[in-house]
């Protein structure tokens, strides 16, 4: 009885110091940016979503174990021009009614140096699937136990990838190009 009793409590003091090594942080809407640009003909298009949420778990003794969720509104996408945001929220291209909203749910965390690292994982919008690795930077300080900040890039986006294009004659006159660049600044408060 006495046996059971003490690995019962060493379990409990092993579940506990792993509770108390992840730190979860929620995104912090009104100080990030979810971004992008796309080339066309002579000049860039720039644009953002304004409605998204996410949450980083953080396992600062072993950065592996530490993941990252998100979700953005698609209909919050804004490109500064009413009339294309409409059209892009539309059946043509978006299909918001269909997919609302665009998800990352990572699958691994490697430390790339002291303050930079990649975290791969799965891209969902318009209803495809893909891998993606997004290259993260720390901006705030590593001990700042409150909130986080992080810079985050990928490799550019194909939307041909994602069934993103517009019907054939509008893809050869709009000259949009297939690469989207994507431009991410997170901040995260602890929860």
């Amino acid at each position: 009885m006495r046996l059971r009793i003490v690995a019962a409590v060493a379990a409990i003091a092993v579940l506990s110091s792993i509770a108390l090594a992840n730190e979860t942080y929620k995104f912090d809407q009104s100080h990030s940016t979810i971004g992008f640009s796309v080339h066309q003909f002579l000049g860039t298009t720039q644009g953002k979503f304004t409605k998204f949420d996410g949450k980083i778990e953080i396992d600062r003794e072993h950065p592996e174990n530490s993941s990252v969720t998100a979700r953005i509104v698609v209909r919050s996408i804004d490109t500064g021009i009413v009339k294309r945001d409409n059209h892009l929220r539309s059946p043509e291209f978006f299909s918001i009614e269909k997919y609302p909203d665009i998800m990352f749910k990572s699958r691994s965390v490697k430390q790339t140096g002291p303050h930079e690292g990649d975290i791969l994982g799965d891209l969902t919008m318009h209803g495809v699937t893909k891998p993606i690795a997004l290259h993260v930077k720390l901006l705030t300080s590593a001990s700042d136990s409150k909130r986080t900040r992080w810079s985050v890039t990928t490799d550019p986006l194909k939307r041909r990838d994602f069934n993103l294009m517009f019907a054939q004659a509008a893809e050869s006159m709009s000259g949009i190009s297939q690469t989207v660049t994507v431009n991410i600044e997170i901040e995260a408060t602890a929860q």
